[in-house]
């Protein structure tokens, strides 16, 4: 089992730089980082657990609720990186948390 609280930590600390964020804030953009990386995080889960499906969009369910779908997202990624064989496409904790630090620093948190 690989340990993967590298990623959700550094996923539980944007989101909750989400959740203090005022809403003008989220409005500008800091919101929209936060559901871009939380889709990409959740297809890049879907892809380990069925490499042969589709992944599925993660909604916009409003600037309130990002940050609550990053930490789901991190979460469910951290646990198909743990359960899914060594090698597997979309594995790379490295570069998933890489993915979360940028999009902080582009959010501005």
């Amino acid at each position: 089992m690989r340990d993967t609280t590298e990623l959700t930590a550094a996923a539980e600390r944007f989101a909750d730089r989400l959740r203090a964020a005022p809403q003008s804030r989220l409005q500008r953009g800091a919101a929209a980082e936060g559901l871009a990386l939380a889709r990409e995080l959740a297809a890049r889960a879907q892809r380990l657990e069925d490499p042969e499906r589709e992944p599925r969009t993660m909604p916009d369910a409003g600037v309130f609720v990002v940050a609550d779908q990053l930490a789901v997202a991190a979460a469910d990624l951290a646990e198909s990186m743990r359960t899914a064989p060594a090698g597997a496409p979309g594995g790379d904790l490295d570069e998933a948390v890489e993915l979360v630090r940028a999009a902080q620093a582009r959010a501005g948190l």
